[in-house]
């Protein structure tokens, strides 16, 4: 087990949790603007962070807030790297809920990102000390509450600390309505629970950020970029109103300028790199393109990524952008982001499937991976979905405008989207209309009865690759619908195959996780039997998977339910997490008994 804190890596590992991610600093995201863009807003911030104290009524808050599109994190970042090179930047956290390492989304990383970035500034080495001594004294402090972090880790430290001179003086919190509160596995939520619980996260971070703001010891100012979401908007009308300033992206700002000098910075890199005539485009092209925008910065970055596409010569991809209507509903500003969005999409060779499989990747928590610390890459994510060789690049091919899609030869890295405007369009069936998607879990459970079926991928991999491949496959989590979906031709799949190698992983040493194989296990168990009535008899692909699954863990030495707790499960829903069924490495861990049958 490690125990080292805070060391020069892309994580800092305290016991088993990984706790800080290098993605969630101000330069660790990537943005579409140039330097010269939102600078009015810029200026105000960087006013704000340097003279500050001498306004009439001084704010330690600043809520950077407007609609999705708008710009806020490129805001964000350009102004944190300007406060970077002036030395007054403390430290920050960019929060992302479709980028990256899955930790950006969760609040746990938060404190201990703060917290390790005012270890390495050297204006703070004091106070980096104490924030050390900190961590060897208590190194369960990473799984108290925010509010508790915030004040052992961050206020104590710099309250004993050495005040300078060169201390900085601002902390940066981007995309707060992006924090996600962790899902437990043996209890999914409902959207409505999961809408709550995301929304308690994001207000107990508020109330840390407000308590720290408020104690005369925090030296920082703290500005906080999110969208108006209810629980943030009302936090800061109701809350924190005398200790916030607020910054809404409207005309104010003028955002058309900004877009303007965007739109000039991008064609001029296009009329090079084509031998364009200076004069290409037309300057009327460039106004049409930042009216359709509404003031939605996403828009012309999605519109210059898709015209950069060497698919196409880029006048001809720039007239499909310019031939696109407004949708009958004038009063929706997303409208032209929405005809941008449903063209690209259409662009591909398969438009539905497209749309399905970028539902399921980034709507649903399916494909994840076991690990939240870590994506499954996009080269499994492709195997897993391709129903014959090559159709991942075949689908998502005109797709790079809208998602960052790793080279070939990267057999590591995940599928991440650009903005995560496209997943609200997406999710949304009165914007994306006949792209809309409701089977994502159907398509999961047929992909995976067919790898089931097949011991293997649709495209042929050498014997390596195809070993790793199913060792991932087997992490991945049976779903409730399988049951159904099997119940046709249930024979056919080899049940003993697929319990040997769901055991086989948990006999090496070297195993990482050889509880979530038995999870997977348990979880089969259990869904198979989702669809049967307690009163009749179950279903045949219930009795006949059940029948095959004991009859080879018995084999194994697996502990399996006996008679009077297989009756029970008869009569009653039980979930995977009841159910009695363990390796036998668990089994000599926890010195249990395994008896065929209860007394």
């Amino acid at each position: 087990m490690s125990t080292s804190y805070f060391p020069d890596a892309r994580n800092v590992i305290t016991g088993d949790v990984t706790i800080i991610n290098a993605g969630s600093y101000h330069n660790g995201r990537s943005r579409d603007a140039v330097k010269e863009t939102r600078v009015a807003v810029q200026d105000e911030l960087v006013g704000w962070i340097e003279n500050g104290d001498k306004e009439e009524e001084p704010k330690k808050i600043i809520w950077v807030t407007g609609p999705a599109g708008g710009g806020k994190t490129a805001i964000m970042g350009s102004t944190a790297e300007t406060c970077q090179k002036k030395g007054v930047l403390a430290c920050g956290f960019f929060f992302s809920s479709f980028t990256g390492s899955t930790n950006r989304r969760f609040k746990r990383c938060l404190v201990p990102t703060l917290a390790y970035q005012l270890v390495q500034h050297k204006a703070l080495r004091d106070v980096g000390e104490r924030i050390l001594s900190c961590v060897e004294h208590d190194p369960a402090i990473f799984e108290k509450q925010v509010e508790v972090q915030f004040d052992q880790l961050l206020l104590q430290p710099l309250r004993e600390g050495r005040r300078g001179l060169d201390w900085p003086k601002v902390i940066f919190i981007d995309g707060l309505d992006e924090c996600q509160a962790e899902e437990d596995d043996d209890a999914p939520r409902s959207p409505q629970e999961a809408t709550r619980a995301n929304a308690a996260d994001q207000k107990e971070i508020l109330h840390a950020l407000l308590k720290a703001a408020n104690n005369p010891s925090f030296p920082f100012r703290i500005i906080i970029a999110s969208r108006p979401e209810h629980i943030i908007q009302s936090f800061f009308n109701n809350i924190a109103p005398h200790t916030t300033r607020r910054i809404f992206l409207d005309d104010k700002y003028n955002p058309d300028a900004d877009m303007l000098l965007f739109l000039e910075a991008k064609f001029a890199e296009i009329r090079r790199e084509y031998q364009l005539s200076a004069s290409w485009p037309l300057s009327d092209v460039k106004q049409t393109l930042v009216e359709n925008a509404s003031g939605q910065f996403i828009y012309v970055a999605t519109a210059m990524r898709f015209i950069e596409e060497s698919s196409a010569p880029p006048q001809e991809l720039l007239d499909q952008v310019m031939a696109l209507r407004r949708q009958d509903v004038p009063a929706n500003p997303f409208a032209p982001l929405d005809a941008l969005y449903t063209h690209i999409l259409n662009s591909s060779a398969k438009p539905l499937l497209a749309a399905r499989w970028l539902s399921l990747i980034f709507l649903t928590p399916l494909l994840e991976g076991p690990e939240s610390d870590k994506k499954l890459s996009a080269r499994f994510i492709q195997l897993f979905l391709e129903s014959s060789p090559g159709e991942a690049s075949h689908v998502f091919r005109g797709l790079n405008s809208l998602v960052s899609i790793p080279p070939t030869d990267d057999h590591a890295s995940p599928y991440s989207l650009f903005h995560k405007s496209l997943t609200d369009f997406l999710g949304d069936r009165s914007r994306c209309g006949s792209l809309y998607t409701t089977d994502d879990y159907e398509l999961y459970t047929t992909q995976y009865l067919q790898i089931w079926n097949d011991k293997g991928p649709a495209t042929p991999l050498s014997a390596l690759e195809k070993g790793v491949f199913i060792h991932q496959f087997l992490e991945m989590p049976p779903s409730l619908r399988l049951g159904l979906l099997m119940e046709q031709n249930f024979e056919m799949y080899d049940v003993a195959w697929w319990v040997r190698s769901q055991d086989e992983p948990t006999r090496h040493s070297n195993c990482e996780d050889p509880d979530c194989h038995a999870d997977q296990v348990q979880g089969l168990f259990s869904y198979i039997h989702s669809g049967c009535n307690w009163y009749r008899r179950c279903r045949p692909v219930c009795r006949y998977t059940r029948t095959e699954m004991l009859k080879e863990l018995q084999k194994l030495g697996w502990k399996v339910p006996g008679r009077l707790h297989l009756l029970r499960y008869r009569f009653r829903y039980v979930h995977w997490t009841e159910i009695d069924i363990w390796p036998p490495s668990a089994i000599r861990a926890a010195d249990i008994s395994s008896p065929e049958e209860e007394p």
